[in-house]
């Protein structure tokens, strides 16, 4: 793995070198445009509005226009004097527990390897967080941008998760949901009954990317010159208007 990032996580007086490396990827098929005419790819290029010419990458630079449709160019340096202590260091500010954050808030996350092979320091934060089951919470600044993230242990390896900040998240204000549905005692428990019926201990394993695995299976079909067998969807029943029906059917389906 190659690490996107290279800096520290302060945590009191103590300082930790660390390298940030993606902890996540992508189980998607990478699909390229075509051109369906004669199946050339489709290419995007960088072009100059003026000269209508490609453009270099090391030529492209970031700028943001001011009222006046002018604007001002920013260099690295620029970033980094914004605040030089957030390039470098990801401060944890406070510890939170993590079932206290709310899941809307997860981005992507990172495994956080230490600089020094025995480094005790390390150590004392994975061993201190498993033992109060808490998280950092601290801010940092990945690609000139300040994020905000969790540092969390998993399997003895520190793991900084981005999160949304609260103005990030929209309102729900606008939605148009019930309120005040008034449920029978006996509708409740049967739902409750339902749930339970159905709960177990959460293992992402059992879970694939079943529609990826299909997809590929049709791509290999077809290019061996095979038709591929199309599934027919299961025709959906309209559900009845009596709620307690639908909640019997369902616990008898799942027993």
């Amino acid at each position: 793995m190659r690490s996107i990032w290279k800096g520290s996580i302060g945590f009191g007086l103590v300082n930790i070198p660390i390298k940030l490396y993606s902890a996540v990827q992508t189980s998607s098929i990478d699909l390229d445009m075509l051109d369906g005419r004669d199946h050339a790819r489709i290419r995007f290029q960088r072009v100059n509005e003026n000269t209508k010419k490609e453009v270099p990458y090391d030529k492209i630079v970031k700028g943001y226009k001011m009222d006046d449709g002018n604007y001002v160019i920013l260099e690295d340096a620029d970033f980094e004097a914004a605040s030089p202590e957030k390039t470098r260091m990801i401060e944890i500010e406070s510890f939170v527990q993590m079932d206290e954050v709310n899941p809307m808030f997860y981005e992507t996350s990172y495994y956080a390897e230490p600089e020094q092979k025995n480094s005790k320091a390390y150590s004392l934060l994975v061993q201190a967080l498993e033992k109060s089951k808490k998280a950092g919470l601290a801010r940092f600044v990945l690609r000139s941008a300040e994020n905000l993230c969790i540092i969390h242990p998993e399997n003895g390896v520190l793991v900084v998760t981005r999160i949304r900040f609260g103005q990030d998240l929209r309102s729900s204000d606008e939605l148009t949901v019930p309120k005040d549905s008034k449920l029978s005692k006996k509708e409740l428990d049967m739902g409750l009954a339902l749930i339970n019926q159905y709960s177990e201990k959460f293992d992402v394993s059992k879970f694939k990317n079943e529609y990826t695995d299909e997809l590929m299976k049709i791509i290999k079909a077809k290019a061996k010159g095979k038709r591929p067998t199309i599934k027919k969807l299961k025709p959906v029943k309209e559900p009845g208007d009596d709620l307690y029906d639908q909640l019997m059917a369902s616990l008898k389906k799942g027993a």
